[in-house]
C-alpha cells in the first residue's frame, strides 16, 4: 500500500546555519501530510552543538525517520523509494561540489543524486560568502541538473524584529520551493 504522506528528505551539513535546519524540521512537523527523513553529517552535528547548544537527539526528535550519514544502503538511497524531494539545509560548499560532480560517497550526496536522477525537487541552501569561481560553477552545474540553489538571504520588507523571524521567512520560501506551502509574510507591493 502506498504511503499517503509526502516524504521530504532533510539533510544538514557542516555549513553555518544550524538554525535553518531546526526551523525547517519544526515547520515540517506542523504539516500532518509530511513525513520527514533526516540525515546529518558529522560536521552538521558539530555546528548544531556549537551554534545552538543542541545535541543530535534534539534534532532527531524533530524528524519522523533518521538515517545514518554513512548508510548508503538506506531507503532514501534508492529511486524506488518515493520521495517528494530533498532539502539540504544548510548546504556546505563541499556537499554542493560533491552533488555537482556526482560524488555519491555518503547518504546525503547519494540521496541528492537519486533526487536529481528521478527528477524530483532538490533545494540546496548554500551557506558561504563570498563565493569563489568554483562555488559559482558548482551552483550552475546543480541548477542545470534541476536543483534550486537557495542562499538564505534575509528580507527586510516585512520589518522583522528577531533573528527567528528572519530565519522563518527564508524557511517558508525554502519550503515553497520544495513544494510545501506554509503561510508566511509575502510582498504585497507598495
Amino acid at each position: 500500500m502506498p504511503n499517503p504522506k509526502k516524504r521530504i528528505i532533510v539533510a544538514m551539513t557542516g555549513a553555518t546555519g544550524a538554525l535553518y535546519a531546526v526551523r525547517t524540521l519544526k515547520m515540517l512537523r506542523t504539516q500532518k501530510e509530511i513525513e520527514t527523513h533526516l540525515i546529518v553529517s558529522p560536521a552538521g552535528i558539530l555546528n548544531l552543538q556549537h551554534e545552538l547548544n543542541l545535541q543530535r537527539s534534539d534534532l532527531s526528535d524533530l524528524a519522523d525517520v533518521v538515517h545514518s550519514f554513512k548508510d548508503v544502503g538506506a531507503s532514501v538511497a534508492s529511486g524506488s523509494f518515493k520521495t517528494h524531494g530533498m532539502i539540504i539545509v544548510p548546504c556546505s560548499m563541499r556537499t554542493l561540489a560533491a552533488v555537482a560532480h556526482g560524488l555519491a560517497d555518503n547518504l546525503i550526496t547519494r540521496a541528492a543524486d537519486v533526487v536529481l536522477k528521478e527528477r524530483r525537487r532538490l533545494v540546496m541552501v548554500v551557506r558561504e560568502t563570498p563565493f569563489n569561481l568554483a562555488h559559482l560553477r558548482n551552483m550552475t552545474a546543480v541548477t542545470e541538473m534541476g536543483a534550486v540553489v537557495f542562499p538564505p538571504l534575509p528580507a527586510f520588507y516585512f520589518q522583522p524584529q528577531t533573528i527567528t523571524e528572519l530565519v522563518d521567512h527564508s524557511v517558508v520560501r525554502i519550503l515553497e520551493h520544495a513544494g510545501v506551502d506554509i503561510d508566511g509574510p509575502t510582498w504585497q507591493g507598495l
